[in-house]
């Protein structure tokens, strides 16, 4: 009797550790976070150490519900139907009914979650990779120089003058060159300052210096967007790609074999690739500044968004759709960060032309400068266009 007493408990409780097990493993298919009431798991929170992504929305969704609000005059009635938890979540994404005095588009966000991630970028990859662009081609140049020598005007020099550029191209070329310099200047001390400069001279004068920056910056954008324009207008047509210029870039523009000359009209085809640059590069980086110039005013990557998720350009890249449900504050960074991305691409392009412009070849400078160039020079590196000048000249006889 006693030993079928045993036998019949050992069954029993075989039985019961039998079903709970596959209970649990049932549970664990169908909810992973049903053994957490819901919140996170330690696969999110390892996934999320991995900078791995996870659909969050067991947490984003979890804001409570107003129906089951308790009655106020219950222990938990002033808490409505969600728990402080539940209140945090919904303000983190953005979902909580938030009534404010103050007005504008972000006036009613109290939390933003994407706020770190953007920080985290600035001070990371932003920072060291645009820093190591510039760096790599300052060396780039320097040993350019160093291996290829100044490109000097080979023949005989004429001393006869030809007019390259006129007073109105000249003006817009320097309004946006100059610009353009302070606002580099400026916004790579905004950018590098607090880690280069604090350390060297305090967060006081640094304060000074950026806030004194910051001021230039903006005013300064508005002569760069101005002489973006001038040149523009004053150039496109003698940009468009021709024939000849396949033949340019086939012979490397004769910068690097002496006494090549290749065919070029008044702008060769590395100055055109540099032009259209420019222009695209202004034009992204000027709209990216007006959206920054006028905070929470100008919403541009929600509509890009949108157009990329919908021409299925995002999947491309294994990204899948992305979010276009942006808080004020996440088109404002991402508007931060892509005007720091092309500033640093566009720096890197004018340390080339800088180079090319002034050290880097005789007499080229003459074209910014006073306006008229070397005969030689330019029968040298754009001798079709000598030959138009040449053949209007004779055209016009002098009065």
């Amino acid at each position: 009797m006693f030993k079928r007493t045993i036998l019949s408990a050992v069954i029993f409780i075989l039985i019961n550790l039998t079903s709970g097990l596959a209970l649990n493993a049932q549970e664990s298919t169908t909810d992973a976070r049903s053994s957490t009431g819901g919140a996170q798991t330690l696969d999110d929170i390892m996934t999320r150490q991995n900078k791995q992504k996870i659909d969050d929305s067991f947490r984003r969704n979890a804001t409570g519900d107003s129906n089951s609000a308790a009655a106020t005059i219950d222990q938990l009635g002033t808490l409505g139907g969600t728990s402080d938890s539940e209140v945090f979540r919904a303000l983190r994404y953005g979902t909580a009914d938030v009534t404010v005095s103050a007005n504008g588009p972000a006036a009613n966000v109290i939390i933003q979650d994407s706020g770190m991630r953007w920080l985290e970028f600035r001070k990371g990859p932003l920072k060291n990779v645009g820093g190591y662009l510039l760096l790599g081609t300052l060396i780039f140049l320097a040993l350019f120089y160093i291996f290829r020598g100044k490109i000097m005007i080979e023949g005989e020099k004429t001393g006869v003058k030809i007019e390259r550029f006129k007073l109105i191209e000249r003006f817009g070329h320097w309004l946006m060159a100059g610009s353009f310099i302070i606002l580099a200047i400026t916004g790579l001390i905004s950018l590098f300052g607090r880690f280069g400069l604090i350390p060297l001279i305090g967060k006081s004068a640094y304060s000074s210096i950026v806030s004194v920056g910051n001021f230039i910056h903006h005013w300064s954008s508005w002569g760069f967007m101005l002489g973006l324009v001038l040149i523009f207008l004053m150039w496109v047509v003698d940009n468009i790609p021709k024939k000849h210029d396949l033949k340019w870039l086939a012979q490397g523009g004769g910068l690097f074999t002496k006494g090549v000359h290749p065919p070029s009209t008044k702008f060769n085809a590395g100055q055109k690739i540099i032009f259209w640059i420019v222009i695209l590069f202004g034009v992204s980086i000027s709209v990216s500044g007006l959206s920054l110039l006028f905070p929470f005013q100008i919403a541009l990557f929600s509509p890009t968004f949108e157009v990329l998720n919908a021409t299925g350009l995002s999947s491309l890249f294994g990204s899948g759709d992305l979010n276009t449900n942006l808080v004020p504050h996440e088109e404002m960074q991402l508007a931060q960060t892509w005007h720091a991305i092309v500033a640093f691409g566009f720096i890197a392009v004018i340390f080339a032309h800088i180079y090319i412009g002034s050290v880097g070849m005789e007499g080229a400078i003459d074209a910014m400068k006073p306006g008229g160039v070397e005969e030689q020079w330019a029968k040298e590196h754009h001798g079709l266009w000598l030959e138009e000048i040449k053949k209007k000249q004779t055209a016009t006889p002098a009065e």
